[in-house]
């Protein structure tokens, strides 16, 4: 048996046009297009590759773009005062504040002060509260993207069996939200819990988000049961010097078992922009009362 490979990328890829294909009628309807503000504070690297990527995906839909860099040197009330004022700003509909913030910086606080219905990253506790109590809100890009995956090649995911392994904020918690939501029979895994091989092995979705390097081995995998990996790990490669990325899965002993997986790259990772375009172009109609069909995106 050979596992079916789920292809993040050609969704991810099909999704962003669809969000393109919608844009010209909200600025129709509107008057201006959707806009999406990114703010970055110092110079991490990898900040600035996710930040220009971000940037051409969100041109490409037909939207505004915002770019806002403040230095290393920033200080946690110049960071409020930029956030404060981007909530004032009717041309955006969504913020997005780049992480990890410097040192000395409240990462808590300055996500808090984002307007919770511009909150399109989905990190806000008002929209963590929406999400519990199933109302409207902005869910985390990632674990919606998962979710997004699941439904394309599951169909209706009801009364099956899920464990997310992980409880972040990101990712573990809002996926274990989004498949309670779908009426899965949810586990939530995580370091101490007692047999973990065990209680991954009765699932048939696992969604594997610890960021530990091939930590799900091949026989924690029930024969048939869907995967997803949201782990990027970065170890090194077959030459000497040279490193690769892989997720938290065995990837070559569990595509053995499972029905279905996600590789690493080109599985969940491109998702994550899709569907911040997504969560933008949903806050931009939300925000000028313009409606969107709802299996629109």
């Amino acid at each position: 048996m050979s596992a079916d490979i789920i292809d993040g990328k050609a969704f991810a890829a099909n999704l962003r046009s669809r969000v393109a294909d919608l844009v010209p009628a909200f600025r129709a309807a509107a008057g201006r297009a959707p806009g999406l503000a990114v703010v970055l504070v110092g110079e991490d690297p990898a900040s600035q590759v996710y930040v220009r990527s971000k940037h051409k995906a969100t041109i490409e839909a037909g939207m505004e773009s915002f770019e806002h860099r403040l230095p290393e040197t920033a200080t946690q009330d110049e960071l409020l005062a930029l956030v404060r004022q981007l909530n004032a700003d009717d041309s955006v509909d969504g913020i997005l504040v780049q992480l990890p913030l410097p040192n000395g910086i409240d990462e808590n606080l300055v996500i808090s002060t984002i307007d919770p219905d511009k909150d399109v990253d989905g990190f806000h506790v008002t929209n963590a509260g929406r999400l519990a109590v199933g109302q409207h809100g902005y869910v985390p890009c990632t674990p919606l993207g998962c979710l997004m995956l699941l439904r394309d090649r599951l169909g209706n995911l009801s009364g099956l069996d899920a464990v997310v392994i992980g409880r972040s904020n990101i990712v573990g918690k809002p996926m274990a939200q989004l498949l309670l939501a779908e009426s899965c029979t949810v586990t939530i895994a995580h370091s101490r819990t007692k047999d973990l091989p065990a209680v991954v092995r009765r699932a048939d979705i696992v969604v594997a988000a610890v960021g530990r390097a091939e930590m799900v081995k091949a026989d924690w995998i029930k024969p048939g049961a869907t995967v997803i990996d949201v782990g990027i790990n970065r170890v090194p490669g077959a030459e000497p010097g040279k490193t690769k990325l892989v997720g938290d899965v065995d990837y070559a002993g569990a595509a053995e078992i499972a029905g279905a997986i996600t590789p690493v790259p080109g599985g969940v990772g491109p998702m994550t922009i899709a569907v911040l375009l997504r969560n933008t172009l949903v806050a931009a109609h939300h925000r000028a009362g313009v409606a969107l069909a709802a299996d629109a995106i």
